[in-house]
């Protein structure tokens, strides 16, 4: 059993709808259970944005699932509701994203753990330090050293 990080974003349609059915099929799969989710946050968009602004969280999740079958739960989450991948940092209905995953370190083609800008984005940042201020990101430190950092 591993704990891991789940951050989760959208910014058409019903945000948070999405987002708590989202956490709701997270926690239906198989060898996954919710630990805890964040609360959701307003944030303004980053790279293109020239978009709506965002509600976004995290969860805590254990589970049995490697971070490739977490990651591939997570996509078919995604695509369950309805999201189309166009535009690279667009509108979204949908984002989950795999923080962090233990204390491992994955760099393979279409999966890097942690986030490869979690230490650059305050909306990944707070809601890891709402559910785990001490937690410890593997080359990057305490969550909450990071976000310090952002100031």
């Amino acid at each position: 059993m591993t704990v891991a990080y789940v951050g989760l974003g959208a910014n058409l349609g019903g945000r948070e709808e999405t987002l708590r059915r989202a956490v709701e099929l997270l926690g239906e799969a198989d060898g996954v259970d919710v630990l805890a989710v964040s609360q959701l946050r307003e944030t303004e968009p980053v790279g293109f944005v020239d978009q709506p602004r965002f509600l976004n969280g995290a969860v805590a999740v254990v589970t049995t699932r490697t971070p490739r079958e977490l990651l591939d739960l997570l996509l078919g989450i995604e695509r369950a509701l309805g999201r189309v991948r166009e535009e690279r940092w667009g509108p979204r209905t949908v984002d989950l994203d795999l923080l962090a995953y233990g204390d491992e370190v994955v760099d393979e083609p279409g999966l890097r753990v942690p986030h490869p800008r979690l230490h650059e984005r305050r909306f990944a940042l707070e809601p890891l330090a709402e559910l785990d201020p001490e937690l410890d990101i593997p080359g990057l430190g305490r969550v909450a050293a990071r976000l310090a950092a952002l100031d």
